[in-house]
C-alpha cells in the first residue's frame, strides 16, 4: 500500500504536467504536436498566391498531417486532399499541359494546386471561414447556406473550420520565423 501513493502522486503530477503544457502549448510542444514539412513549398506558394502561410500550413495539417500519400475514402489525394476532378479544372485554368492523378502525390503540385484553390475561395467569399468551409463542405454547399442567410449549419464543417483557424495561430507562433511572420 505504501508503495502506491508515491506512484499516484506521481501520476498526478505528471497528469497536471501535460494539461498545463497541453493548455498552454509551448512552442516547443507545438513544433512536436503539429509539425511543418515542405515549407518553402508552402511558403512559396502563400506568397505567390497571396495567403497566409500559417494558414496553408494549418489547412495541410487539417486534411493529410503533412503526410504526401494521404488518400481518403472520397477519393481525394495527397497533401490537400484534392479530388482528381477539382485538380484537374485547376490544372487547365492554370495553364496545365496535361494532368494525370499521379501528380497530386507531389508535394509542390499538390500544394500550388490546392494553393491556388484556397485563394480562389477567399476571392469568391471575402471571408476566410466561408472560404474553409467551402474547402470542407464545397462551394455549392456554402452558396446554399449564405441564400438561405445560414451560418454555417453542418457541424462537422463548423468544427473544421475552428481547428483550422486554431492551428493557424499555432503555426503562426510557433513556426513565425520559418513562415515570414
Amino acid at each position: 500500500m505504501r508503495i502506491f501513493a508515491p506512484l499516484v502522486a506521481l501520476l498526478v503530477l505528471a497528469a497536471g504536467a501535460f494539461a498545463y503544457v497541453e493548455r498552454t502549448n509551448p512552442d516547443w510542444y507545438a513544433r512536436m504536436r503539429y509539425p511543418l514539412k515542405y515549407e518553402h513549398i508552402v511558403t512559396g506558394h502563400a506568397k505567390n498566391y497571396d495567403l497566409d502561410a500559417a494558414l496553408l500550413a494549418a489547412v495541410i495539417y487539417r486534411e493529410s498531417k503533412f503526410e504526401a500519400d494521404a488518400e481518403s475514402s472520397s477519393g481525394a489525394i495527397g497533401l490537400m486532399q484534392l479530388l482528381p476532378d477539382t485538380a484537374k479544372g485547376i490544372a487547365l485554368h492554370t495553364g496545365g499541359a496535361g494532368f494525370r492523378v499521379a501528380d497530386l502525390y507531389e508535394p509542390e503540385i499538390n500544394i500550388r494546386y490546392g494553393s491556388f484553390y484556397l485563394r480562389r475561395l477567399q476571392r469568391k467569399y471575402d471571408d476566410t471561414r466561408l472560404a474553409l468551409a467551402a474547402y470542407n463542405a464545397g462551394q455549392a454547399n456554402v452558396d446554399g447556406w449564405l441564400a438561405a442567410g445560414e451560418g454555417i449549419p453542418f457541424p462537422e464543417t463548423r468544427e473544421y473550420v475552428d481547428e483550422v483557424l486554431e492551428i493557424r495561430d499555432i503555426y503562426a507562433r510557433a513556426y513565425a520565423d520559418e513562415l515570414g511572420y
